[in-house]
C-alpha cells in the first residue's frame, strides 16, 4: 500500500478539510494519519513510498510552518496551533488541519531517537554534540584556577574529582529546569525546540557568570545546623559530594521520564538524608523542611488562579473586543509596563535608597513598554493595517459581547485578527522566555555551585561554617554544566512543560509564563515557599483548566505530583548511599 499523495496546484489558496499543506513540500498529508508515522507494526517500508519524509528535513524549523489561507506569516508562532480559540467549541477548517499537523509532526519526533529527533539533526551529528561536551567536561576543569594553586597531587585529584560531581548536579539541573523558561514557549510554536535550547544557552549562562551569586555557605538553605558538624570536615566534605550526586542522580531519573521537579528540592532531600544519618535529628531544621514541603500545595495552586484569571482576562478583553488585533497591541506595552517595573523593583533593585530605586524601576519599565510597541508596530504594522480597513463585525455579534461575562466561553477571533493576536503574544512570550532563562541561570546555579565551592573550601582548609567567596571561573564552570545538559537531555521536560499537561497557543503560553513569574516574584518577597517549578506547572494546569477539566491530561499530572512527593526520599536515601560508599573511599585516601 502507498501513500496517496498528490501534487498541489500553485493556483490553489485554500486548505481542503481532508488535507494539509507542509511549508516546504508540493504534497498533501491525508487527514487520516492512522497509518503515516505510526509506533504500530504496521509502519510502512520506505521503499514504498513515493518519496521519503524523513530522509530530507526542513533545516529552518523543529516545527514545520504550516501554509494558511491567504496569510503571509514570517514568524512560526502565528502559525502553529492558530485556530481560534474557543475552549474546544468551534474551531474552523484550518485550525483543524493545524492541529492534525502538529499531532504528525509529534510523531515525527517521536520517531526519531533523543536529541537528534528534537533538533532535527541526524544521529551522527548528536553523537557528535554529546562526545565533544564530554570531552570538554574532562578537559576543562584543568584550565581553572582551582587546580592551578602549587597543591599537592593528592588535593589536585579530589578537587578534580569534586568539579565533576560539581559538574553533574549542574547538567542536570540544565536538563530539567530550564523548562521553566523555555517549556510553554515551545508547546506554544512560539520558539522550535533548537530555537529554544540555542537562547537558553546562550542566556542561562550569562546568567549564572554575570549575576549567580558569588557567595554561599556550607549549610545550605538553612537546612542543617552548622555547629553539629564543626570538625568534622571529612565527613561535611563527604555529605557535600554526596549530596550533589544524589540530587543529580535523582534529576536524572526524573527528567529521563520528563517530569518536571524542583532541582531546590532534591538538594534539599539530599542534605536532609545526610543531616539525618551523619548528624542526627538535631542537625536538621525541620521548621525549614515543612516550609519546603507545604510548597507543594502553596505553588502550583498560587500558579494555576493566577494564570487562570491572566487567561480569563486576556480572552474576555482581548478577544471580545470589536477589533481583538489591536486590543492586543495595546495591551502588550502594558504588561511589559507592568512586568519590567515589578522586576526591576523587587528582583534586580538598581539602588537601595526606596524612591531612586522606585524611580529607576518605572524608567525601566517604560523603555520596556516602548521597546516592545516598537518592535509590534514594526512587525505586525501590515496586519494592523489590514485588520483596520476591513468590515466590522455584525452588530448582533458587537451588541452580544458587551453582554459577556468575565468567566464566559466564546470564539475566539479568526484570520488577520488571530495572526495579529498569536504575533503580539508570541513575542511576549519569547521576551518573557528570556528574561526568565536568564534569571534562572543566575538563581539556581547556586545549587550545584553552592556545595561544590563549600567543598573546595573544605578541601583547600577553608573554615567549614562560614560564608565562602565562589571563584568567577567556578562560576562559569557551573553555567557550561547547565548549557550542556539543556543541549543533550533538556528536550524531555521541556516536552512536558510545553505539549503533555495541556495543549499551548502563544496566549495560553504567555499567561502561564506571566502568572508564574508574578507569583514567584511577590511570594519571595512576602517570604512565601514557592518552588518555580511547581508554580509554573500550576500555572499550565490553570490555562488548561480555563478551557475546561477536560483540557488539562490527568495522567500527566499525576506523574508529576508524584515526582514531587518522592523528591526529598529519593535525595535523601540517595544520599546516604553516596556517602557511605564516599566515606570508605576517603578513609584510604585521606
Amino acid at each position: 500500500m502507498t501513500l496517496p499523495y498528490t501534487p498541489s496546484p500553485s493556483t490553489r489558496n485554500t486548505i481542503s478539510p481532508e488535507t494539509c499543506v507542509l511549508h516546504s513540500s508540493h504534497f498533501y498529508l491525508p487527514r487520516n494519519r492512522s497509518s503515516f508515522f505510526s509506533n504500530e507494526s504496521s509502519l510502512l517500508k520506505k521503499e514504498s513510498l513515493p518519496f521519503k519524509p524523513r530522509e530530507k528535513r526542513s533545516t529552518k524549523s523543529f516545527l514545520p510552518i504550516l501554509r494558511l489561507k491567504n496569510s503571509k506569516l514570517t514568524h512560526p508562532f502565528a502559525s502553529i496551533s492558530s485556530f481560534a480559540e474557543a475552549g474546544g467549541e468551534e474551531e474552523g477548517n484550518e485550525g483543524i488541519q493545524i492541529k492534525k499537523h502538529q499531532e504528525t509532526v509529534k510523531n515525527k519526533e517521536d520517531d526519531s531517537p533523543g536529541m537528534a529527533g528534537a533538533f532535527d539533526i541526524s544521529s551522527r551529528t548528536a553523537s557528535a554534540i554529546s562526545i565533544l561536551i564530554a570531552f570538554a567536561a574532562l578537559i576543562l576543569p584543568f584550565c581553572l584556577k582551582t587546580l592551578g594553586q602549587g597543591l599537592d597531587l593528592k588535593t589536585k585529584f579530589l578537587s578534580y574529582v569534586t568539579l565533576l560531581f560539581g559538574f553533574y548536579m549542574a547538567w542536570n539541573i540544565g536538563a530539567n529546569d530550564v523548562a521553566n523558561a523555555m517549556g510553554t514557549s515551545v508547546g506554544s510554536g512560539a520558539l522550535t525546540m533548537r530555537q529554544a535550547v540555542l537562547t537558553a544557552a546562550v542566556l542561562e549562562f550569562s546568567g549564572a557568570l554575570l549575576i549567580g551569586t558569588h557567595v554561599t555557605s556550607t549549610m545550605q538553605k538553612g537546612i542543617l545546623v552548622a555547629n553539629v558538624f564543626q570538625g568534622k570536615d571529612t565527613l561535611l566534605f563527604a555529605g557535600l559530594l554526596s549530596s550533589l550526586a544524589a540530587a543529580g542522580t535523582w534529576l536524572q531519573v526524573a527528567s529521563y521520564y520528563g517530569w518536571p521537579v524542583s532541582t531546590t528540592h532534591c538538594i534539599i532531600g539530599s542534605m536532609v538524608g545526610f543531616g539525618l544519618v551523619y548528624g542526627g535529628r538535631g542537625a536538621v531544621f525541620w521548621s525549614s523542611l515543612a516550609r519546603v514541603t507545604s510548597s507543594w500545595v502553596i505553588s502550583p495552586l498560587m500558579g494555576a488562579m493566577v494564570s487562570f484569571l491572566v487567561y480569563k482576562f486576556i480572552r474576555r478583553f482581548v478577544y471580545s473586543a470589536p477589533n481583538p488585533g489591536q486590543a492586543a497591541a495595546a495591551a502588550a506595552p502594558i504588561a511589559v509596563f507592568l512586568g519590567v517595573t515589578g522586576i526591576s523593583f523587587a528582583a534586580f533593585p538598581l539602588s537601595e535608597i526606596f524612591p531612586l530605586a522606585l524611580a529607576q524601576a518605572l524608567a525601566c519599565g517604560t523603555a520596556g513598554a516602548f521597546l516592545v510597541d516598537r518592535i509590534i508596530r514594526k512587525k505586525l504594522g501590515h496586519l494592523l493595517v489590514k485588520a483596520s480597513s476591513t468590515q466590522p463585525e455584525p452588530k448582533e455579534n458587537a451588541i452580544h459581547s458587551k453582554n459577556i461575562g468575565f468567566l464566559s466561553d466564546f470564539a475566539g477571533p479568526k484570520g488577520t485578527q488571530l495572526e495579529i493576536v498569536y504575533g503580539v503574544f508570541g513575542y511576549m512570550q519569547i521576551l518573557s522566555a528570556c528574561f526568565m532563562s536568564f534569571a534562572h541561570g543566575g538563581n539556581d546555579v547556586s545549587n550545584a555551585i553552592g556545595p561544590l565551592a563549600a567543598a573546595l573550601s573544605i578541601l583547600h582548609g577553608g573554615a567549614s561554617g562560614t560564608d565562602i567567596v565562589i571563584p568567577i571561573d567556578v562560576l562559569a564552570w557551573g553555567g557550561f554544566g547547565i548549557v550542556a545538559g539543556l543541549m543533550m537531555w533538556g528536550y524531555r521536560v521541556i516536552a512536558t512543560i510545553g505539549k503533555k499537561i495541556t495543549e499551548l497557543t502563544p496566549t495560553r503560553g504567555f499567561a502561564a509564563e506571566f502568572a508564574a513569574a508574578s507569583v514567584v516574584l511577590v511570594a519571595s518577597k512576602l517570604g512565601l515557599p514557592v518552588s518555580a517549578t511547581h508554580t509554573l506547572v500550576g500555572a499550565v494546569m490553570g490555562v488548561g483548566f480555563a478551557r475546561g477539566l477536560n483540557s488539562v491530561r490527568a495522567e500527566t499530572v499525576r506523574e508529576i505530583v508524584v515526582s514531587w512527593a518522592v523528591t526529598i526520599p529519593a535525595g535523601a536515601i540517595f544520599a546516604v548511599f553516596y556517602t557511605w560508599i564516599l566515606t570508605k573511599l576517603l578513609s584510604y585516601i585521606l
